[in-house]
């Protein structure tokens, strides 16, 4: 956890110890930094603050985010505004708090996130090697075994475990549009009480990523939701 309000992380210190959580608190940006650095392979989950000394919390993300693709990070801060709920999501954050926060609201998030690697951890130790591909269309393939994804033969190597989750649930039933309801139950596994934007934030940075190496697959349904359509690629 890293935040520079020793309050916040005392309290919270309180209810990890309920939940016989090991945590390594970190009070500033470039201390936290240097400690998550030392192995990142570690790390269960990442709580940060945008707000912090020493290095601001968008770049200790987009630090992070460079060092681990797979770390699950959440991020707390005051800033309530749309822009920066999005650029924080931008920088590679698969959830986004406000304060103030409930701690028994941060601990079912923590939850969730978690239940959600371990679930696509347990996916890949049964896929086996045999069956690499459990996720194909015409031009994507996906594997939950190695969390690989190719579009048109070309890797995405650098997706982030929200957006790897997002792209998987859509890719699996292509042309079947899904409300941003339906994505934030069945990707985030927690109600969000309509807060879509946390949907939208994330398609933007998984569309990004997709046409740097292929077409894009990822549509639009206007006051609907999004789908997976690969199908027109061929013809365009």
């Amino acid at each position: 956890m890293i935040e520079d309000n020793k309050s916040v992380s005392d309290m919270m210190g309180m209810f990890f110890k309920k939940e016989k959580w090991n945590v390594t608190f970190a009070y500033d940006g470039l201390k936290a930094v240097e400690i998550f650095k030392t192995d990142p392979g570690q790390w269960d989950i990442v709580l940060l603050d945008l707000n912090l000394p020493g290095k601001d919390g968008m770049e200790v993300a987009a630090e992070l985010r460079r060092m681990s693709q797979s770390i699950p990070l959440i991020m707390l801060t005051a800033r309530d505004s749309e822009s920066d709920q999005v650029l924080g999501l931008e920088m590679g954050a698969d959830e986004y708090i406000t304060k103030p926060f409930s701690p028994i609201t941060l601990i079912a998030r923590i939850k969730a996130l978690h239940r959600r690697v371990a679930m696509n951890k347990e996916e890949a130790e049964k896929g086996g090697q045999d069956e690499k591909f459990d996720v194909r269309t015409t031009h994507l393939k996906i594997s939950t075994t190695t969390r690989e994804v190719y579009l048109d033969n070309n890797l995405i190597s650098d997706l982030t475990p929200k957006e790897f989750d997002l792209l998987k649930t859509l890719a699996q039933k292509p042309m079947q549009v899904f409300s941003r309801e339906q994505l934030l139950q069945m990707v985030w596994d927690y109600e969000y009480y309509g807060d879509e934007r946390t949907v939208d934030a994330h398609i933007k940075k998984l569309r990004q990523k997709l046409e740097a190496v292929g077409p894009q697959v990822v549509q639009t349904v206007w006051g609907v939701g999004y789908k997976f359509d690969d199908s027109k690629i061929d013809e365009d």
